[in-house]
């Protein structure tokens, strides 16, 4: 006998506010939040993808949008700077077979 649809219980830490928050939007449209994260949970196993707003609800200690730690911002002009520079960025290509030879190459010299 296969036993489907078999639920399970998962037990995460919320912070209080937002919980009853969501079960207030989730009554509100007719729901359970308990079908409202289950699909969180099948697009994320589909999409393999986590998707988060950066805004002053999410910022910790109510940091203002944009603000960002300073070992991050620190990391991100790094990375700029090396862009611009073209380090590390492959040439753009015509074709597949340039692409496949410069990835050859590349794979010689690593």
């Amino acid at each position: 006998m296969r036993i489907t649809n078999m639920k399970t219980i998962i037990n995460i830490k919320a912070d209080r506010d937002i919980k009853v928050k969501a079960q207030k939007v989730a009554k509100q449209l007719g729901v359970p939040l308990s079908l409202v994260i289950n699909n969180y949970l099948r697009d994320f196993i589909r999409d393999k993808e986590v998707h988060f707003s950066l805004n002053r609800d999410t910022l910790p200690l109510g940091k203002p949008e944009g603000v960002l730690k300073p070992a991050v911002k620190r990391r991100l002009e790094r990375i700029h700077r090396e862009v611009v520079a073209r380090k590390g960025v492959s040439p753009t290509f015509e074709n597949m077979e340039d692409a496949i030879r410069y990835l050859h190459s590349y794979a010689d010299r690593v």
